[in-house]
C-alpha cells in the first residue's frame, strides 16, 4: 500500500515528468513505415533522464523486424533497446488501476504486439491504464548483467506511481504482467520487488516498486538445467552459470509473505517453456501464504498471447484474469 507520504513524493516525481523533454517515440520498423492493422500508441515514457545507466561500451542500435513481413496478424520484435521506455494504452474510461505489461522474447527481443500491444489494447477498453515495458535485454552488454530487465521494471513501477495523478490511476492498484520471458521479468519483479538493482535517480524512486498482483503467464521462472528454457538461461545467465545464481535468479526461490497475490496460467502442451516452471512457483506461494490463482489448460503451446487462443479453451484466460483481479478489488 502507498501511505500519504509516499503519494506526496509522487506529485513531485509527477511534477519533474511534466516537464521533461520529448520521449522516445514507440519501436517502429522504419520511419514513414506504415504497419498493417490497428494504429500504434504514440505516448510513450523514457525510463531515465539521463540515460540508462551502465551502457555497454559499443553504442546499441535499436532494431524492429516485422517478422510478420508486412501481412497480417502483425508480428514484431525489438532489440538494441538503450532507450528502455514506457509505451501507454489509456482507456477512455478509466477504473483506476494499471497494469505494467512486459512482453515476452527468450530474452533475444521484445515481442511488441502479440505480448504487448494486443493485450494492452484488450485490457485498455476495459479500463484499465496500460503501459507496455520495452526492457533492456541482459545479454547485449549492460553493465547490471542479469538485473538490468528487473532494474527497468522496478523504475517502471515506480514512475508509473509518480505520475498516478496524470492518468487517473491509485497508487495502490498498480500490477504487473508478463508472458514468457517476460514473465520472468514479471515474478522477478514480484519477489525481488525491493532489492536494490540500481542507484535513485529522483524522487520516484522512494516509492514502493511492489505490483499489488502479478500475473506471469506461461512464465520462464526457473533457471536451473532441468526446468529452465535454454535460450532465456544462456542469455540472462551467460553458457556456465553456478548453482547459487541458478538460484539468485529462479523465481521461485524468492517468494516470500510479502510477495503479492499471483494469478498463473500455463498450457499442459507447452514444449518451450515446461508447465513445471509454474507448477513449482505455485508450491513457493502456497508455502509463504501467497494467495495464488492457478489455471492449466491441456491445450495452447506457448506464446499464444491473445491471436493464439481462438477456438480452444484457453480463449477464457483474459476473463478468468479480470474477474480474479476484481476478487482483490482491482479494475
Amino acid at each position: 500500500m502507498i501511505d500519504r507520504r509516499s503519494a506526496i513524493l509522487g506529485t513531485l516525481a509527477s511534477g519533474w515528468a511534466a516537464r521533461a523533454s520529448a520521449q522516445t517515440p514507440p519501436p517502429r520498423v522504419s520511419e514513414g513505415v506504415a504497419v498493417a492493422g490497428s494504429a500504434d500508441p504514440e505516448e510513450t515514457i523514457d525510463l531515465w533522464p539521463q540515460g540508462a545507466p551502465g551502457a555497454p561500451a559499443t553504442l546499441l542500435v535499436e532494431t524492429v523486424e516485422d517478422r510478420g513481413k508486412g501481412g497480417l496478424p502483425v508480428d514484431r520484435a525489438v532489440w538494441g533497446i538503450s532507450r528502455p521506455r514506457l509505451v501507454v494504452f489509456r482507456p477512455r474510461k478509466p477504473n483506476g488501476a494499471a497494469l505494467l505489461v512486459t512482453p515476452g522474447g527468450g530474452y533475444r527481443w521484445v515481442v511488441v504486439d502479440k505480448e504487448g500491444y494486443e493485450i494492452g489494447r484488450w485490457l485498455a477498453a476495459r479500463g484499465f491504464t496500460v503501459f507496455v515495458l520495452f526492457y533492456r535485454l541482459p545479454g547485449e552488454g549492460w553493465a547490471a548483467g542479469p538485473d538490468v530487465a528487473l532494474a527497468d521494471a522496478q523504475r517502471a513501477m515506480r514512475l508509473i506511481r509518480a505520475r498516478a495523478a496524470d492518468y487517473g490511476i491509485a497508487p495502490e492498484r498498480v500490477g504487473a504482467m508478463g508472458f514468457s520471458a517476460g514473465g520472468h521479468v514479471c515474478g522477478d519483479l514480484a519477489t525481488r520487488f525491493d532489492t536494490p538493482v540500481y542507484a535513485p535517480v529522483d524522487a520516484a524512486d522512494r516509492l514502493s516498486a511492489r505490483p499489488c498482483l502479478a500475473a506471469p503467464i506461461y512464465a520462464v521462472q526457473a533457471m536451473t538445467a532441468d526446468l529452465a528454457h535454454a535460450g532465456s538461461r544462456a542469455l540472462l545467465l551467460g553458457p556456465s552459470p553456478g548453482a547459487a545464481q541458478e538460484r539468485a535468479h529462479s523465481t521461485a526461490a524468492n517468494v516470500s509473505p510479502r510477495t503479492p497475490p499471483c494469478f498463473l496460467l500455463h498450457a499442459e502442451d507447452d514444449r518451450v517453456v515446461k508447465v513445471e516452471n509454474t507448477l513449482a512457483f505455485r508450491a513457493a506461494c502456497v508455502r509463504a501464504g501467497v494467495p495464488v490463482e492457478t489455471h492449466l489448460f491441456a491445450q495452447g503451446g506457448h506464446g499464444f498471447g491473445l491471436r493464439g487462443t481462438l477456438g480452444k479453451p484457453v480463449a477464457v484466460w483474459p476473463e478468468l484474469f479480470v474477474a480474479w483481479a476484481r476478487t482483490l478489488g482491482f479494475g
